[in-house]
């Protein structure tokens, strides 16, 4: 998308971060354009990057990142200060996430499944990957971090699983085992397939549309504009 944005200007550049090096080297092979540069970045920490941190972005832009980003509470307050920091006055910080219910079907029996085979809820609470705030947490966050919030609201979004592969990826048993990945972790990887199934299977009924057979997960996508004042 950061290199979709780029070849839309005229003028200008775009300084694309993500913490992942392979993410990273595929879009440096892919996108080669003089007006996108693409770094290597851990963005609880933005900071550490003095060129984005500079005041001279007229936006920010984000999507589908900050409930993995904002998962430790203890860096909140610095991700949005680092925003703040990056933006001229008047800037512009546009972004999309997960909000409050967003897949709280999977989240929840996650949890349960660790739980009842013998993992501590506490233990089972730490490994979650992800932060969904609501929409006033995050209006807040943003007023008081020195914004001044155009919108900030959640919408219902119910996603359809993709196909299931034979080799395991894709459909709702693909997508708890990528994106649920930090949680199966809690137990021995000799048992990580059994768990993947208990989930699935109090699952289905959930999930699976009686129509078609499709499965659907809830998502819950918070959206804001926010400019620096």
């Amino acid at each position: 998308m950061t290199a979709q944005i780029a070849a839309s200007l005229t003028e200008g550049h775009i300084l694309g971060l993500d913490a992942s090096s392979s993410f990273i080297n595929t879009a440096q092979e892919k996108h080669t354009s003089s007006n996108c540069t693409f770094k290597l970045q851990d963005c609880r920490r933005i900071a550490q990057c003095a060129e984005a941190v500079d005041g001279s972005w007229d936006k920010v832009f984000s999507n589908a990142a900050l409930h993995w980003i904002l998962r430790e509470p203890s860096t909140r307050d610095a991700v949005f200060k680092d925003v703040h920091a990056a933006l001229k006055p008047g800037g512009t910080f546009v972004f999309e996430m997960g909000g409050k219910g967003n897949v709280e079907a999977v989240h929840s029996t996650i949890l349960s499944v660790l739980v009842a085979n013998g993992i501590p809820i506490s233990t089972a609470r730490e490994a979650s990957p992800w932060f969904f705030p609501s929409d006033t947490w995050m209006t807040q966050q943003l007023q008081k971090s020195g914004f001044e919030v155009e919108k900030c609201y959640l919408e219902y979004r119910p996603t359809k699983c993709t196909a299931k592969s034979a080799d395991g990826s894709g459909g709702l048993e693909g997508w708890v085992k990528l994106m649920g990945a930090e949680m199966l972790a809690v137990v021995e990887e000799s048992k990580r397939q059994d768990i993947v199934k208990q989930v699935c299977d109090i699952l289905e009924t959930v999930v699976t549309r009686e129509e078609d057979g499709s499965q659907w997960l809830n998502y819950v996508r918070l959206r804001a504009v926010a400019r620096k004042i």
